[in-house]
């Protein structure tokens, strides 16, 4: 176990305070019928997929400029407007460095279209780039906006590439309006910290579209003790960090029996030959394979006792500092959460006592936990989970916020920063 699982953020910072005036997040200040060019890394992605249908909820016209990465449903065919700007992949830099390149003819492709933007917004810092290169080549006064979900592992290493890029991002942090980031995390230890931003942000967290929610209630679970039938643990999404599915390899050989692990997703950093062999040596392991979020989400999570949310890929940076989607997803179906003590979501499952947290050594704490979980211990806290408003795990006011903001910064592109 790395030692930086021992570490401790800073407390006392408030969730969602901002360093720039945002002003009133309820206003109805957003351009409906304005023109937006979302620039993404992934059309097939679940979290594009969601935040392309939350900006044409509220009257965007949305075209989206997108690579597709050769991972998972490849026959996908958006229903919005669509420039592909060809393929890349997890974590290849260099791959990722050709393929930008070789999408900039594209872009001067599409002057045209980029001339009547109302904004860009651009996920990642691949596309804040070719958002920036879109806004100088059509001369256009429409503002950027960079969204951020996770903060790549080479933007916090030592050496030449690192510091360049790392001047890069915060070169074009001075030409964007808005910082859009989906964990107070991530501006409270990299951005204002490292990259010493002081400019506007917005908290927009990983939350459930509307439209998931109101296709199915939350469905009660029963509980793993009845029966005699072992306790489920459920991971789903994007499976990732070789050092997450071992501990999770050697829990389940310790407590065969008693848990039973289900994934769901896609694997990113874990070995596919690797995982296939834990699957056959392990029976309390099982895989159902990839997944539709808009179609399977209350399937996945009807069987499930516990959400693994321990995300040991970069325990010193990202890992620490991201709030996964699973955490939303199982919070809204009424399924607790098990993460690691002193990293966001570890906190904030602390905070509203909603799910358990664990310190290192984390085999051996979570190895007692299941041994020692009464029924009773698990319904107390289930029963707090259920309390918990729907807005803390479905999006509503926050995206309407950010619709607002964005009204206002289109009406005032060029609208001075504040500084500390």
């Amino acid at each position: 176990m790395q030692q930086s699982v021992d570490a401790r953020d800073d407390a006392g910072l408030s969730v969602g305070a901002s360093d720039g005036p945002l002003g009133n997040p309820t206003a109805s200040t957003r351009e409906r019928g304005a023109e937006l060019l979302f620039f993404c890394p992934d059309v097939t992605d679940a979290s594009t997929l969601k935040r392309v249908q939350q900006f044409m909820d509220f009257g965007y016209r949305v075209t989206v400029f997108g690579f597709r990465r050769e991972r998972y449903n490849t026959a996908y065919r958006p229903p919005w407007p669509n420039v592909p700007l060809g393929f890349t992949s997890d974590a290849r830099y260099w791959h990722r460095v050709r393929a930008l390149l070789g999408a900039i003819p594209v872009v001067f492709a599409h002057r045209d279209a980029l001339s009547r933007a109302g904004v860009f917004y651009a996920r990642n810092i691949d596309q804040l780039l070719l958002a920036l290169l879109a806004r100088l080549i059509t001369f256009s006064r429409a503002p950027v906006v960079y969204e951020v979900l996770d903060i790549p592992a080479i933007l916090m290493r030592r050496g030449l590439v690192p510091t360049l890029l790392r001047a890069i991002e915060r070169l074009c942090l001075r030409r964007t309006s808005l910082l859009v980031l989906s964990s107070p995390g991530f501006h409270r230890n990299y951005y204002k910290a490292v990259q010493k931003y002081r400019g506007d942000w917005f908290l927009l967290e990983n939350k459930l579209h509307p439209s998931i929610s109101s296709l199915s209630a939350p469905a009660p679970v029963r509980c793993a003790a009845e029966g005699g039938r072992p306790w489920v643990v459920g991971y789903f999404g994007l499976i990732r960090g070789e050092s997450t599915f071992a501990l999770i390899t050697r829990l389940a050989e310790r407590l065969q029996g008693r848990v039973l692990f289900r994934f769901g997703g896609i694997l990113t950093t874990v070995d596919q030959a690797k995982f296939d062999e834990v699957l056959r040596r392990c029976p309390n392991i099982v895989y159902r394979g990839p997944y539709l979020p808009q179609q399977d989400l209350e399937d996945l999570y009807r069987d499930v006792d516990f959400t693994w949310a321990l995300d040991l890929e970069h325990t010193d940076h990202n890992s620490r500092w991201l709030m996964p989607c699973r955490f939303y997803e199982s919070g809204y179906f009424g399924i607790p959460c098990l993460a690691v003590h002193g990293f966001e979501v570890g906190n904030t499952i602390e905070r509203h006592r909603i799910g358990w947290t664990f310190d290192s050594p984390l085999e051996e704490s979570l190895i007692r936990f299941f041994e020692q979980l009464t029924p009773a211990a698990y319904e107390h806290i289930r029963g707090r989970l259920r309390s918990v408003p729907r807005t803390m795990f479905v999006a509503g006011e926050d995206v309407a916020g950010l619709c607002a903001i964005l009204g206002s910064v289109s009406a005032t592109p060029q609208r001075p920063r504040r500084r500390d």
